[in-house]
């Protein structure tokens, strides 16, 4: 049975799953959101995720919510990206906590802050406040990757594409990969493999659809 995971372009938390999804070979397609205008306010969606949010991922009979679980999700069905021993997989949990708590929502809520937000409706200093965080986030894990090619282990695991979700958008918020080396390598292995393709050419919705 085709799976189907509710999602939009330009979100980074969606592209982490679709992106697990396309490099696992899984059977799925994409269902639109149209974030932009609401959808995730309806009572429809709400139906299928009470919290309001995607990426909702429908695989036969189980409605997934929440990126870290969907990730672990892909990886038990497909039997790839969760670590082969029960070590690693302790330590993909940990990344994938970590990426939710230090560098995804910080740079989830700056990008949409910067980029599809009136500049009128920013709130005075949380932008810097927010890309200051950023910046120590993007030092763990430049200085993790400084030895090693991938997050965990000696292959790319469900950590990866948590921690890298939202680094390759195009719209500025406060990260240039010149500025970070070993996270600019680690980006260039990501795209290299079988499979990955960029947010807007995985997922429907492009901010150039509402231009």
């Amino acid at each position: 049975m085709t799976a189907q995971l509710y999602c939009f372009g330009e979100s980074g938390n969606a592209y982490k799953c679709a992106l697990a999804l396309a490099l696992t070979g899984m059977d799925w397609q994409p269902v639109f959101v149209d974030f932009f205008n609401g959808a995730t306010r309806t009572p429809e969606f709400r139906a299928i995720n009470a919290m309001g949010e995607v990426p909702v991922l429908v695989d036969g009979t189980e409605t997934l919510t929440q990126s870290g679980s969907i990730l672990m999700h892909i990886a038990d069905k497909s039997g790839t990206l969760g670590g082969t021993t029960a070590a690693e997989r302790k330590e993909i949990l940990r990344w994938i906590l970590w990426d939710n708590h230090k560098l995804s929502t910080q740079a989830g809520t700056t990008r949409f802050l910067m980029n599809f937000l009136p500049a009128e409706q920013r709130p005075e200093g949380v932008i810097p406040f927010f890309q200051g965080r950023l910046k120590s986030a993007y030092t763990v894990l430049n200085d993790h990757l400084a030895n090693r090619d991938w997050v965990v282990g000696t292959g790319p695991t469900i950590a990866d594409l948590s921690c890298c979700g939202y680094l390759y958008y195009p719209e500025p918020f406060g990260f240039s990969r010149a500025d970070w080396p070993h996270i600019d390598a680690w980006l260039t292995r990501i795209a290299a493999l079988p499979g990955w393709k960029h947010p807007y050419d995985l997922m429907p919705g492009n901010p150039s659809d509402r231009a």
